[in-house]
């Protein structure tokens, strides 16, 4: 978090708040040059410490591949690993409820919630619980919820939903952050770290006392002993999954590893790849509710595992590998576009390379959802970064063609392929419009260049330039060259030393090195 005073607060504010329009959140994020310069600068951070600590690790490549296959596996026989984790759990002292859809998950934690008399809700980091929108839902019978993680606690008090999978307020400075204490309290708070987190400590130890029920996320559910894995480095994970005396358990369908022996593999790749860690401070293990002569615990355990639209995915070609990931945010910290627009552009609790496969497959959504597959350069750097090697690239490209194939695309685009095609399926036809583009730019050129253009080759420009397009094509230099060549060889000694002749002496005799 920097100390700068941030001028443009609205913009940040009003982009967490917009519904819709890809565009337009494009637009707000990039106008907001605190924005951008807070998430490069945090990414950067974040990169560098996972290149460090691949390097100190070892064979980094060795383990991405062991990481792929226990997913891969994983995924590949869900149905036989979630029966078994269901049993363990139950077998534990808990109880496992699956839930179809988001609306199924947020029911059945109202019926605990109802049954338990709860009025207090203290909640873990939880990425799921933001998919399915239940903070609202509990506010709507009286439940009050409140965020126990440092960042997901300021981003409610600011009324604003996390921008990144693992620093969700990543957007956020100092001063920010102490003008929203002061107006939280009534107190005045220096842009002070300390100070300011010992305001939140304080003021979350009453939560974690007073909650009736303690919600978490779920890094890793073990099958062979339905044990519940939660990570964190503020150990509020811990006391929300320890004191209150229910804790609920919101956890994707896939979020499962086979063994103790997998968890290791990837709570090893986890750490290192979103923050650079050797391992995360507190990394709890937890296998059903409190037995007796345990000193702490809650008195119930729920696991509700979500569906929604997940099992959508199994058995496609393209896209079962987005179940692999492990919400590192690694493909986040590289992705050019995520660096420059931050989380809220996405328009998803999910944001970065992950988000923009994940959100339209989960929402089944191609027409406005969609569109996040074309925020990306396809550079492939989220590949390169994942820790268990999932191909976002080539997704994107599929998420890409499905939108076409849908007819979803604008109908001027389409036009504008169907035209580029057949221009470029006729050797004609192309050449007549490479000289009339030629011909047409000219209006148009500024210094040798094209700087600001007409629809739809404004929205270019509007950052960028195009460069002049040539009299002549390359083939067409190509041509005229080796035309010059042969008439000049011919007039002279005969000998050709066009392109891909073999050079010679004059003498008749190789003159090879």
């Amino acid at each position: 978090m920097s100390g700068t005073t941030h001028d443009t607060d609205t913009q940040a504010e009003a982009l967490a708040k917009i519904g819709s329009g890809l565009k337009k959140r494009t637009e707000i994020a990039l106008g907001d040059h605190f924005l951008r310069g807070a998430v490069a600068f945090t990414t950067d951070k974040l990169k560098t410490g996972k290149l460090k600590a691949m390097d100190d690790f070892g064979d980094w490549e060795t383990w991405r591949e062991r990481g792929r296959a226990i997913r891969e596996h994983v995924v590949s026989n869900l149905d036989y690993y979630l029966t078994q984790f269901s049993d363990n759990v139950a077998k534990a002292g808990g109880h496992v409820h699956f839930c179809q859809s988001g609306e199924d998950a947020v029911r059945t934690f109202l019926d605990i919630a109802r049954q338990s008399q709860a009025k207090l809700v203290a909640k873990g980091k939880s990425m799921v619980s933001e998919e399915i929108h239940l903070n609202h839902r509990l506010e709507e019978i009286g439940v009050e919820a409140i965020e126990t993680d440092l960042g997901e606690y300021i981003l409610q008090l600011a009324k604003e939903t996390p921008s990144h999978l693992i620093i969700p307020a990543i957007h956020k400075n100092k001063q920010q952050i102490a003008d929203l204490f002061s107006e939280h309290s009534g107190e005045t708070f220096p842009p002070e770290t300390r100070q300011l987190a010992d305001y939140a400590r304080n003021q979350l130890r009453n939560v974690f006392l007073e909650a009736d029920i303690g919600l978490t996320g779920c890094n890793f559910g073990i099958a062979e002993s339905g044990t519940v894995t939660l990570v964190s480095n503020e150990g509020n994970a811990r006391m929300v999954s320890t004191v209150p005396k229910v804790h609920v358990v919101v956890m994707g369908m896939e979020r499962l590893v086979p063994t103790f022996a997998d968890v290791e593999v990837m709570l090893n790749l986890l750490a290192r790849s979103a923050t650079g860690q050797k391992l995360t401070t507190y990394t709890s293990f937890i296998t059903g509710p409190r037995r007796e002569g345990d000193l702490d615990g809650p008195e119930e355990l729920h696991v509700l595992v979500l569906d929604n639209g997940r099992s959508s995915q199994l058995g496609d070609p393209q896209f079962q590998e987005v179940l692999h990931c492990i919400r590192c945010a690694a493909c986040l910290n590289v992705c050019p576009v995520y660096r420059q627009v931050g989380g809220h552009t996405y328009g998803s609790v999910y944001s970065g390379p992950i988000g923009a496969v994940l959100t339209p497959l989960l929402q089944q959504d191609y027409k406005e959802a969609g569109q996040l597959a074309y925020a990306s350069s396809l550079c492939g750097a989220c590949y390169e970064a994942c820790p268990v090697k999932i191909p976002l690239h080539d997704m994107l490209v599929q998420l890409r063609h499905r939108k076409v194939k849908l007819k979803l695309t604008p109908a001027a685009e389409r036009i504008a392929f169907k035209s580029f095609a057949t221009a470029f399926g006729n050797v004609t036809l192309y050449r007549m419009a490479s000289k009339a583009a030629y011909y047409m730019q000219k209006p148009l050129l500024r210094s040798g260049a094209i700087r600001r253009a007409p629809a739809p080759l404004s929205g270019w420009t509007q950052s960028r330039f195009l460069p002049m397009k040539p009299k002549l094509s390359f083939r067409e230099r190509w041509e005229k060259l080796q035309h010059e060549l042969s008439v000049g060889n011919t007039n002279g000694s005969g000998h050709s030393n066009g392109p891909g002749s073999e050079p010679n002496s004059g003498n008749g005799k190789e003159n090879r090195p």
